[in-house]
């Protein structure tokens, strides 16, 4: 047993993890965020992916004492209080780019520490940035319009929040 301090979309708190406990299960388990999904358990698939540090990471492959200090950004840290959407889920929604959903939370992230660092990124920038991330449903071809989309959408002032209603994660 270890006991971590870290910050989960902006929440400060201390731990008691296991030494073999993934950041993952931490996530899902003893936090209950469960957008933060179990694909392949080996860092291929993207579906665990979250934000640490501004850096996108496979929390399968995190283990939780090395979120020790760091900061982590679940898809539940898009949340807002009156219900709307971010840019970026909006621009998905818009654009057909969920079908079965399993991939959105990881792909929506990568598309933020994306955008977060690379405002005005092209479809050559997007594709890589959301490389890390496989969609078994749509192709990729929506999901790169949607954070082209959401890049343009945040350009214009629309950094906050949408204005469609949350629907179920």
């Amino acid at each position: 047993m270890k006991t971590i301090q870290l910050t989960v979309n902006g929440k400060e708190m201390t731990l008691t993890v296991e030494a073999d406990q993934r950041l993952l299960d931490v996530l899902r388990n003893n936090l209950k965020l469960t957008g933060t999904k179990e694909g392949c358990g080996e860092g291929e698939c993207g579906a665990c992916t979250v934000i640490m540090d501004g850096a996108i990471v496979n929390s399968c492959l995190v283990m939780a004492f090395q979120a020790d200090g760091k900061s982590i950004q679940t898809i539940e840290a898009l949340d807002s209080e009156d219900g709307s959407l971010h840019p970026i889920q909006q621009a998905f929604l818009e654009e057909g780019a969920v079908q079965c959903g399993f991939c959105t939370p990881g792909m929506v992230l990568s598309a933020k520490a994306l955008l977060d660092k690379n405002p005005t990124p092209s479809k050559a920038d997007i594709q890589e940035g959301i490389s890390g991330n496989l969609c078994r449903c749509t192709g990729y071809h929506k999901i790169v319009e949607a954070v082209e989309k959401a890049a343009d959408t945040m350009k214009e002032g629309g950094e906050s929040h949408g204005t469609a209603r949350r629907g179920t994660k």
